[in-house]
């Protein structure tokens, strides 16, 4: 098979991971997550971070790499995922890239610049000490002003990179979004997501954090907390962990904490489908079609 490499991306709990590792098993190959929550040490339940049964012996790259107290870019994940990358292909393999964190996925495929743009540090501070005073809403509503198709793929919650989407504006008077116009790929590439509808993705995130619950998402996040996870970290802004926080920091509002974290990871899926529908050439499979065999036949016919 010509060197190209496998990119398995779309929506939350759409069954990427079940797929990935099909295809690596298929292709004798190495998965290469694309996930900003599963790089975290720890953060294993509500991440959905895959079981040593669900790998199937498949090794799985850019998992359990940071401590959960460390911030991690995008610029961190491309250096130490490309090197990985490289590796693979130099053992004549195809690397498959599975996640759900476009700007993840974007960092290995293209010419993007990501953190590459000039940093200011008088833009940087000033924003911070805006988010300090006002809050992480009035910080995000500011990007939605200058720069909406940034703000639609962020979260409110993802402080760090609002700012630096506002910095960006700021410095080259250029939004952030616009970098994404022209995608000119290093590698060549196969991108496929699995296309629910969505009435059936959003049964299937249900159940997921239905199941979540029962394996003790809330006894994580307290274990997390008593090892000195401070609830500001990056890690414990991710769906699923902030709302627990909430939630027992306001224990009438501990019986919600389900619903909310259900409704957040709906509209979290929402996001990146309009996100992955921008990736040229993406395959969308029908569920049934979203098979090791199919997808070698895709690989074969883009030859």
């Amino acid at each position: 098979m010509p060197q190209k490499v496998l990119v398995i991306c779309g929506a939350t709990a759409s069954g990427k991971t079940r797929l990935a590792v099909d295809c690596a098993l298929k292709f004798n190959t190495e998965i290469i997550s694309a996930d900003s929550q599963l790089i975290y040490k720890g953060l294993n339940i509500g991440t959905a971070k895959p079981s040593i049964e669900e790998m199937r012996g498949v090794k799985h790259h850019m998992i359990d790499v940071v401590e959960p107290t460390e911030t991690f870019s995008v610029s961190d994940y491309s250096e130490r995922a490309l090197s990985v990358l490289e590796k693979l292909f130099s053992e004549g393999k195809t690397p498959i890239i599975c996640g759900g964190t476009g700007f993840y996925i974007n960092s290995l495929l293209f010419d993007l610049g990501y953190g590459n743009a000039a940093a200011d540090e008088t833009v940087r501070t000033k924003y911070a000490n805006f988010l300090e005073k006002y809050g992480k809403v009035a910080l995000f509503d500011k990007l939605k002003e200058v720069d909406p198709e940034t703000a639609a793929v962020l979260h409110t919650n993802d402080a760090k990179r609002v700012i630096r989407a506002l910095e960006i504006y700021e410095v080259s008077g250029k939004k952030k979004s616009a970098q994404n116009d022209i995608l000119v790929p290093k590698y060549d590439y196969v991108a496929v997501a699995i296309n629910y509808p969505r009435e059936e993705l959003y049964e299937r995130i249900n159940r997921r954090v239905d199941e979540m619950f029962e394996q003790g998402l809330v006894e994580e996040v307290q274990s997390l907390l008593r090892r000195g996870i401070d609830e500001n970290c990056q890690c414990m802004q991710a769906i699923g962990y902030k709302e627990v926080i909430f939630g027992l920091n306001n224990s009438s509002l501990q019986s919600t904490m389900s619903d909310i974290i259900k409704l957040n990871t709906r509209h979290y899926a929402k996001r990146q489908v309009t996100f992955f529908k921008k990736m040229p050439n993406l395959v969308w499979l029908a569920p049934e079609d979203a098979t090791a065999d199919r997808i070698a036949e895709i690989l074969n016919e883009t030859n």
